[in-house]
This record gives structure tokens, C-alpha cells and sequence, in this order.
């Protein structure tokens, strides 16, 4: 059974930073692009970072600058640092390991994680 499993998440104060991880097993880290999404309340989930084929990260442009996907290979673990933090920025925050196959996409979902911002 595949699993992601984040962390990192909680109450953070608006200007505040937060780093979230995702991990999971090495067979999907390794063969899957990593990306996270989130999901506020009352809206749809949107994409925050997304890796590339090549691994390159790239972010909407309602995130570009304070949003900073990387990934350990080390320890499977793909990150989400999340710098001037606004209160706009609370929704639960949910990690997606995805790959194209032959018969559609193939992907897979964290159980998610709350992000609160607020003083």
C-alpha cells in the first residue's frame, strides 16, 4: 500500500515561516514527480509546487517567491518551505506523488495536513 505521510504543519503567526515534509517509500519517490497542493475552506484544491520530469520545481504565480519545494533522496522526503506566511495561506496542505502510464495518470495522495496563519 502506498503511503505518503506529512508533517510539519500547525499555527503559525502571519510573516511567520513553516517547512512541511512528505514521505513515502523510495519505489514511489524515485519514479513519481512530487508536488503539493492545498485546499482551504470552502475552495477547491490548487496547486502550490509541482516538480517537473527534470525535477525542477516550479509554483503558480500567487505562491512565486515564498513557496520552495525541494526534495531529500537521502530519506525520500520531498519539503515545502513556506516563507511570509498570510493568513490566506490556511488550508489543509496535501502531498501527490503522480506519473503518466500507459493508461492514464496514476497518482496518489497524503492524508493531509492543516496549516493555520493567524495572530
Amino acid at each position: 500500500q502506498v503511503q505518503l505521510v506529512e508533517s510539519g504543519g500547525g499555527l503559525v503567526q502571519p510573516g511567520g515561516s513553516l517547512r512541511l515534509s512528505c514521505v513515502t517509500s523510495e519505489a514511489i519517490f524515485s519514479t513519481y514527480v512530487m508536488a503539493w497542493y492545498r485546499q482551504a475552506p470552502g475552495k477547491q484544491r490548487e496547486l502550490v509546487a509541482t516538480e517537473t520530469d527534470g525535477r525542477r520545481a516550479v509554483y503558480p504565480g500567487s505562491v512565486q517567491g515564498r513557496f520552495t519545494l525541494s526534495r531529500d533522496n537521502a530519506k525520500n522526503t520531498v519539503y515545502l518551505q513556506i516563507d511570509s506566511l498570510k493568513p490566506d495561506d490556511t488550508a489543509v496542505y496535501y502531498c501527490n506523488a503522480a506519473r503518466r502510464t500507459d493508461i492514464g495518470l496514476q497518482q496518489y495522495w497524503g492524508q493531509g495536513i492543516q496549516v493555520t496563519v493567524s495572530s
